[in-house]
């Protein structure tokens, strides 16, 4: 800012305010009828000087937090009207691994008065700078209507994930008056919201539609091409499936699996010749009983004991021989019925 905060102060003075309707030659004020701490957007945004300020604060002498005053009557000085647009400019990636530094450099190229950026991820849906860009936008365009106030961004991927949102981006550019302009890419140009604009808009959520549809098929039929050639993708199982077997044998034998876990030993991958953890080989036992369960079918077969002279009998072995020991023999049935004189069929 070129000017001191008293000449700052004085040259927002001599316009009315938009916002709480605070006249020329008096500091902005609150709903609550107070003189406010600093002017409001909408007003200090008419001095051209100040239009790439965040904020004004109003002067001590003002007594700011204090019960409004009406200062001394001023001419109500006009809006100044100026072909220079004012852009408003908003650069996104959506991981910390992307550069924002090649975006910046084309917003600052194409001359933005206020630039906002994040890094924030696709899924989510909330990008707060994008709203706060917007915000001022709008409060440029309320304070100068006749001014031209321009949306840019580096390129059209960089504003919505889908059509129905840059539909919703588009409307509410459309209601603000507020232009859109592309840097970079086959649609680069200033476009208006407005009459033929609005085709524009429509036609652009459809082709980004397009393109988004594009890049998936051809990135499904690259993983399915990858496939028939065993390759899978991802990051090498910890656990292959031999190892698996020979793990799930030693489980149904009564080791422990901290015990198993040591005589495994992993043969891939930056881990490979060490052993496997053990919330690995319990997440292992875990995914092979959850496939079993899908599919309905035992993922191996199970191993057969085979029982020694001596061996213990266990719980289930002893119920079985109960049941077997209470069911009368047919013999002795038979017997009964002769020595009691039942007369038997020829």
């Amino acid at each position: 800012m070129d000017l001191t905060p008293d000449q700052a102060a004085l040259a927002v003075e001599r316009h009315d305010c938009p916002n709480c309707d605070a006249p020329a030659g008096s500091a902005c004020r609150t709903r609550g009828g107070k003189t406010a701490a600093k002017y409001h957007t909408s007003r200090f945004v008419l001095v051209p000087a100040l239009r790439e300020e965040l904020e004004i604060p109003v002067p001590a002498d003002r007594l700011p937090g204090r019960a409004w005053k009406q200062g001394p009557a001023l001419a109500v000085a006009p809006a100044p009207r100026t072909e220079r647009p004012v852009r408003i400019g908003y650069a996104r990636t959506s991981t910390a691994r992307q550069e924002l530094a090649s975006q910046l450099e084309a917003l600052h190229r194409a001359e933005c008065h206020k630039t906002f950026k994040e890094q924030i991820s696709t899924r989510i849906k909330v990008r707060p700078e994008l709203e706060k860009a917007l915000a001022l936008a709008r409060q440029f365009k309320e304070a100068a209507p006749e001014t031209p106030v321009i949306f840019t961004v580096h390129e059209l991927k960089r504003l919505a994930r889908n059509a129905a949102e840059l539909m919703t981006l588009s409307a509410e550019l459309q209601a603000g008056g507020i232009q859109l302009e592309l840097l970079t890419g086959p649609l680069t140009g200033i476009y208006d919201p407005n009459g033929m604009g609005a085709m524009f808009f429509a036609v652009l959520a459809v082709a980004g539609q397009i393109e988004r549809n594009y890049i998936r098929e051809k990135t499904l039929e690259g993983q399915v091409t990858a496939a028939a050639k065993g390759n899978h993708g991802g990051r090498p199982k910890v656990i292959d499936d031999d190892m698996l077997t020979f793990a799930v044998a030693l489980k149904d034998k009564g080791v422990p699996v901290p015990e198993i876990a040591k005589k495994l030993v992993i043969k891939t991958g930056k881990n490979a010749g060490r052993n496997p953890s053990v919330a690995s080989l319990y997440r292992a036992f875990a995914e092979a009983e959850e496939a079993e369960a899908d599919d309905g079918l035992p993922l191996r077969p199970k191993p057969v004991r085979i029982r020694r002279p001596g061996d213990p009998l266990t719980p289930e072995e002893i119920d079985l021989r109960e049941r077997l020991q209470a069911q009368p023999h047919p013999n002795t049935e038979i017997s009964r019925m002769v020595v009691l004189g039942t007369p038997q069929n020829p």
